[in-house]
């Protein structure tokens, strides 16, 4: 049975977005749960890693996969030049290293000096150790949106964890916080 009452809404001209606006968005916005994972790149020989949310997977044949990254970090501008790029699904014990890798103002010097990582097999990126699953990506497309640059990538290598444990354990982020399933 359909109501008929209109939606209470909050109304938002394209054309002259304003601070109202952005702050009623990311509290909505907020409360859709998603996965943490860490995306990684290797540029001029320095590891460039850091935490996202916005990420999913595209295709299975052939396997892709896509990131929203911001395009004035280190992060959109390193994977857009590099190529290539790691991800690595986290686990609810890896919320010090989502918590690290999301702060802003990181080093770029010995970001990854407390977090114990691998290096992915083709792209050379870092894997976080432990990750419930990785993928090592070959980008295929970068579109600027907004704010952001949509990375899409093909999967070039991919594996997981044996960590029953962690597997069943991923950590999630709902409502600007950290959640865990357990």
């Amino acid at each position: 049975m359909e109501n008929t009452e209109p939606l209470p809404a909050h109304r938002i001209d394209p054309h002259a977005v304003g601070q109202d606006d952005i702050d009623a968005y990311r509290l909505l916005a907020g409360d859709i749960a998603s996965g943490t994972a860490v995306v990684a790149t290797r540029q001029y020989g320095r590891d460039i890693a850091a935490t996202v949310t916005g990420f999913l997977d595209v295709s299975y044949d052939p396997p892709t996969m896509l990131v929203s990254l911001y395009a004035d970090g280190r992060i959109g501008e390193a994977v857009a030049e590099a190529g290539s790029w790691a991800l690595s699904l986290l686990s609810g014990g890896h919320e010090g290293t989502a918590n690290w890798l999301a702060s802003p103002g990181n080093p770029v010097h010995g970001l990854l000096s407390q977090v114990p990582f691998r290096r992915a097999p083709a792209s050379g990126a870092a894997i976080v150790e432990g990750a419930i699953a990785w993928f090592d990506l070959r980008t295929t497309a970068v579109h600027p949106v907004a704010t952001h640059l949509v990375v899409a990538g093909e999967v070039v290598a991919m594996g997981g964890t044996d960590d029953a444990h962690a597997a069943n354990d991923p950590l999630l982020h709902f409502s600007r916080e950290y959640r865990h399933l357990r």
